[in-house]
């Protein structure tokens, strides 16, 4: 049985009032001096999909980790107009500001983020260096152009189809038609062009990248296009250095998983890596 409260309140944001919710260990005795600041990505708000935010954030608070999740402007129940990843680090830095005032045990604090929430996570990094961060969590962050979508789908599907028996015996027989392969060798060209003018957010979190030295816990899952598309930035070490071979990035596959971890299964193991990983922060 989790020993977890939970309280709601206003942060005061710096684009209006956000709804944020403080989970805690019920347990003064055992809370730690690391917590943790989900931050929610694209349409999502503080329970996240398939309520996994709240999950973690409840299965975290129960072995000592204060964490705050909350909506973003214009998301959920704050009100505004709602804001784009690529500014939303005032924001970022308003909850981690109401993470320490409401639990001032956490002296340090982790970012965990899904999708463009892992990719704001970076960009807060990135436009404010922050010493009280611990490290950063990243579910699935996200990179998205035309060239790692091309390079994400002739990994994720061109080249495991080209490699099936089946595809050669279709095409021989006329069964594969011609926009099929048309479709690859645009996407094959889509992934040899060069991107026509610099793609800043991608360039901005490639920085914070090579420049964060602190723990990265990287969770990509197995079956999601986002997470094949960040593997594949990864590879440019122009842009983001020695990537995932870096010293102080862990990163895990997910088996199986999808990209917002509808199986439960997924959603647990997770949890599992995460906890592991912020327990180590102290």
């Amino acid at each position: 049985m989790l020993t977890v409260t939970e309280r709601p309140f206003w942060i005061d944001g710096p684009q209006g009032p956000m709804l944020a919710v403080l989970s805690e260990c019920a347990d003064p005795a055992r809370r730690h001096g690391v917590g943790l600041v989900i931050v929610s990505g694209g349409a999502q708000y503080r329970a996240g999909a398939h309520r996994q935010f709240a999950l973690l954030a409840r299965a975290l608070a129960d072995q000592g980790h204060a964490v705050l999740r909350f909506d973003l402007p214009g998301m959920g129940d704050s009100p505004g107009e709602p804001l784009a990843f690529e500014s939303s680090a005032p924001s970022v830095k308003a909850a981690l500001d109401a993470l320490q005032a409401q639990a001032p045990y956490a002296r340090r604090a982790a970012l965990w983020g899904l999708c463009d929430g892992a990719s704001a996570c970076l960009l807060y990094q990135d436009q404010t260096p922050d010493e009280r961060l611990a490290g950063m969590a990243l579910l699935n962050p996200w990179v998205r152009s035309e060239q790692t979508l091309a390079a994400a789908h002739l990994k994720l599907y061109y080249r495991d189809r080209l490699r099936q028996r089946d595809f050669w015996r279709k095409l021989l027989r006329g069964g594969v038609g011609l926009q099929a392969l048309r479709g690859l060798a645009q996407t094959v060209r889509q992934r040899l062009s060069p991107p026509a003018a610099p793609l800043p957010f991608q360039a901005r979190m490639a920085r914070a990248w090579r420049a964060f030295d602190r723990p990265v816990l990287l969770l990509l899952s197995e079956k999601d296009i986002t997470a094949r598309e960040f593997d594949e930035a990864l590879t440019d070490r122009a842009i983001w250095g020695l990537g995932g071979q870096r010293p102080n990035v862990q990163r895990v596959s997910l088996s199986g998983a999808d990209h917002t971890l509808s199986d439960p299964g997924a959603s647990l193991a997770m949890q599992s890596h995460t906890l592991r990983w912020l327990a180590q922060l102290g």
